[in-house]
């Protein structure tokens, strides 16, 4: 593939605008002021070129599990013009999921390739985290590339409540936080700038926090302390494998796929207990995880879930739920049926407010950049009518 430069078009058009250049660009900026979403920042003792934040997203382009020089291709163009990336979720060791064609974060083919892959970022400017994943109960007994690995979860059951293999002992789980460290550790000595643990949307470290998945009666089961145990642990053999100054975000979220109404807290109260132990075992920043960014967490409470989130531990936050794209995630808007959630999402004005008002640091782009790896640079100059819209063909291809 050629050299590309920001704005340039790297394959065919995913699909044509659906409205006009002009009402793309009264609806994307709405009247807003968004110099401060492109002004440099130093977050958790980076330095990032903009506030703007690639993430993650799933897409088993790596067979082997090993990213080729087209994976790191992907990620250096949208380097271009974002501060940092996520990488999309990587497995921490041989039980931690079920597709060959997920990307490792262990073995020596698949740590050369992400040692291209952050070469590719810092080429262009961008700072990266890969992120850390074990799928838990998600995976299928049996299933590869390593299919005699057990399943290892909480509970034995997925988020359906069906058996899944039987609940982890404590030495499987001393064993699985050992290789989150040894994934940790690696990503720091291939020149990553930081690493993320998914702790979000009902895979193995979620499935300790949501009682659903979570039946242990046990220290890491019961009330939200417990149920936070493992992923201290985690937290904290991360944060003893790369010394105190490496960036370590952790990931999380209220919903999980499938149960959008899913809660770990019900209140500000059950948060702040959820996030001490996180913050305490050497947390750096936290991803909050929504399907909507802008709405409040809490009844009665005007703040958003990222807002409290930063409220409550004082660290910096990434925020991230449909943001710059027409209809929020899976299609449903607000209410589930009125066009209200649509414009909202589409327009910068509220993301801009909220930066304002102190509720986030970082805003993470999923969509919007996997359809356009130059959104960035175009909203930045202005450039709106040329914005590939997202399409669900940009799922299935890799540019």
């Amino acid at each position: 593939m050629r050299n590309s430069r920001p704005g340039d078009v790297v394959g065919p058009l995913v699909t044509e605008p659906n409205f006009a250049e002009e009402s793309l660009s009264r609806t994307l900026l709405d009247d807003a002021d968004v110099t401060s979403l492109f002004s440099p920042v130093s977050v958790a003792g980076i330095k990032l070129r903009n506030r703007l934040v690639m993430a993650p997203m799933t897409r088993q382009f790596s067979p082997n599990g090993v990213p080729g020089d087209d994976v790191a291709a992907y990620y250096g163009r949208r380097a271009s013009s974002l501060g940092l990336l996520i990488t999309e979720g990587t497995y921490v060791d041989e039980g931690s999921g079920g597709s060959d064609r997920v990307p490792r974060f262990f073995g020596e083919r698949s740590l050369a390739g992400w040692r291209k892959v952050a070469d590719a970022v810092h080429a262009e400017g961008g700072a990266i985290f890969p992120q850390l994943w074990h799928i838990g109960a998600a995976r299928k007994p049996g299933s590869g590339p390593y299919p005699d690995a057990p399943v290892i979860s909480p509970s034995g059951v997925n988020a359906a409540g069906a058996l899944a293999g039987e609940p982890a002992t404590a030495r499987q789980l001393e064993a699985t936080a050992a290789s989150y460290a040894r994934a940790a550790a690696a990503a720091r000595d291939a020149g990553f700038d930081g690493v993320e643990l998914h702790g979000a949307h009902g895979y193995l470290l979620d499935q300790f926090h949501w009682p659903r998945t979570n039946r242990r009666t046990d220290a890491y089961g019961g009330d939200i302390r417990g149920r936070v145990r493992f992923s201290y642990e985690v937290t904290a053999a991360v944060r003893e494998a790369v010394g105190p100054d490496f960036p370590v975000a952790f990931r999380f979220s209220q919903w999980k796929g499938g149960h959008y109404d899913a809660r770990i807290a019900e209140d500000p109260g059950e948060l702040a207990a959820f996030l001490a132990p996180l913050t305490d075992a050497g947390v750096s920043m936290f991803h909050v995880s929504t399907r909507r960014y802008w709405l409040p967490a809490f009844d009665g409470h005007r703040r958003t879930l990222a807002g409290w989130t930063r409220h409550l531990t004082g660290l910096p936050v990434i925020a991230v739920g449909s943001v710059g794209v027409a209809a929020p995630f899976l299609g449903v808007s607000d209410d589930g049926k009125s066009p209200a959630g649509h414009q909202r999402s589409l327009t910068l004005a509220p993301v801009v407010d909220l930066l304002s008002r102190g509720e986030f640091d970082l805003v993470a782009l999923g969509r919007a950049v996997l359809a356009d790896p130059y959104w960035g640079a175009k909203v930045a100059d202005g450039r709106l009518g040329q914005i590939r819209p997202y399409d669900k063909s940009a799922d299935t291809r890799l540019y």
